[in-house]
């Protein structure tokens, strides 16, 4: 049966063997907005998952931020919420270290009840868009860096943590601080040592622009589902050892209004059959199809911002003059652009796509990536000229400007439901509007305090 795995049954047990301590494993697949969803089973039930699965409703992968059921996805009553089966993504178990008492973790991914590949689950989606690549004889080289928030987990809105050395809140911004890391080198650490335990590439520490704001880097990797798995591996390991030192950690798109936003910006190349960077030409430059793949991330970048800007919040980073990309444009060596080209010898020729939040799915952000890299390479697409300087200030095409508009030009491109396919388009697009009306239903404090007397 597709999904069976009796070597993975082997290593699942002699990994409890090796963890006679753990007396729990989480079994989850990841949801369209990247939230794991899932089980907890007791330890001695984990090596029959790799020959049986478990069974899910195909709902939980569609179901809105809230955990709520979409209505319209036709998941739910239509079909009778039916089942689908959850299988090993063959990354697992992993060890939970921080967790106060210990537990495993095992990543799954869903088919139909007749074994095919359930085409709403973004890890399918992914694996989906990479067989284009494969068939083509080429491997995507994929590299992310994720920028996330310490918050202070007592505060009732989003707050600067305290500083373990002096009890203060952290208040100033300062880009790359050496006294921030050297202030939370204890937290940062522990994140080290658990990524290395995890086996997620996770490479410098950078203390970024805002207050208890950091970037890490995950190392390239020549498998994009692993790059994907790596950074919600990587999003979890964050936010369990901030817990672990009374700390909180968010990937919010923008937690402060007049502070600098998180991002998960995307590194991309691509390797032919005998292991040659195609994007390298040995020029300047780069090559013919890294121009191709420039131009169709262009081409697509207004109809796929849903991808990159999935939440209310993400639209509060995407604002003229904070290094956050407001128009879809490229340059070489040009951070106020969507697409970088970085400079470097021309053997590390790459494409740098700036435009998603931390707050996106890795899954969907690397599908809209490499789909729409994809179709300007196989269309043979030559994109406009490169920005020079502050493309803020030039007249250059608009990317839609709030998240309504995104899901409205999502739901009617062709162009989208070419790369993530139609029933992921279609659950996305209900997902969103549910969100979109949910929120609109909620009057804020500040709405209230705004109108209350004064109308």
């Amino acid at each position: 049966m597709l999904g069976e795995d009796p070597a993975g049954r082997e290593r699942a047990e002699t990994w409890l063997a090796a963890h006679p301590e753990v007396a729990s494993v989480t079994l989850a697949v990841t949801d369209l907005n990247g939230i794991f969803r899932g089980k907890r089973a007791p330890a001695a039930q984990l090596a029959k998952v790799f020959t049986a699965g478990i069974r899910m409703p195909l709902s939980a992968l569609g179901v809105d931020v809230w955990g709520v059921d979409v209505l319209t996805s036709g998941l739910v009553f239509e079909s009778g919420d039916v089942d689908g089966v959850c299988w090993p993504t063959g990354r697992g178990p992993l060890a939970s270290p921080w967790a106060e008492r210990p537990a495993g973790f095992l990543p799954m991914w869903m088919a139909e009840d007749d074994g095919t590949p359930f085409a709403g689950d973004p890890r399918v989606v992914l694996g989906q868009v990479l067989e284009r690549y494969r068939r083509a004889g080429l491997t995507p080289v994929v590299a992310t860096e994720l920028e996330f928030h310490l918050v202070d987990p007592a505060a009732p809105r989003p707050a600067p943590p305290r500083s373990p050395r002096t009890g203060r809140r952290v208040a100033e911004d300062h880009v790359l601080a050496v006294d921030q890391l050297e202030t939370f080198a204890a937290f940062l650490d522990d994140v080290h040592r658990a990524a290395q335990a995890l086996d997620v590439p996770a490479e410098a520490a950078i203390s970024e622009n805002g207050a208890g704001q950091f970037e890490i880097n995950l190392g390239h990797v020549a498998d994009a589902l692993r790059a994907a798995d790596d950074a919600l591996q990587f999003k979890r390991i964050v936010k369990g050892v901030a817990k672990q030192h009374g700390l909180a950690a968010t990937f919010m798109a923008k937690p402060y209004g007049a502070r600098s936003g998180s991002g998960l910006h995307v590194h991309l190349s691509l390797l032919d059959a005998d292991g040659r960077n195609v994007f390298d030409d040995g020029s300047e430059q780069g090559s013919a199809v890294l121009l191709s793949a420039v131009a169709g991330l262009l081409d697509a970048m207004p109809e796929t911002m849903l991808l990159f800007a999935p939440h209310l919040n993400s639209f509060r980073r995407l604002r003229p003059g904070t290094f956050a990309p407001a128009a879809a444009a490229w340059g070489y060596e040009n951070r106020t652009t969507a697409i970088r080209i970085p400079g470097g010898v021309p053997s590390a020729r790459r494409i740098e796509h700036r435009l998603a939040g931390a707050d996106a799915n890795p899954y969907l952000v690397l599908a809209g990536v490499l789909g729409a890299a994809w179709l300007g390479i196989e269309q043979a697409r030559v994109p406009p000229d490169p920005v020079h300087g502050n493309a803020y200030a030039q007249d250059l095409p608009p990317l839609p400007q709030d998240w309504a508009s995104a899901v409205d030009i999502f739901a009617a491109s062709t162009r989208a439901r070419e790369i993530v396919g139609p029933t992921a388009q279609r659950l996305l697009v209900g997902c969103k509007r549910q969100e979109i009306e949910t929120f609109a239903q909620r009057v804020s404090g500040f709405e209230a305090r705004t109108y209350l007397d004064a109308v």
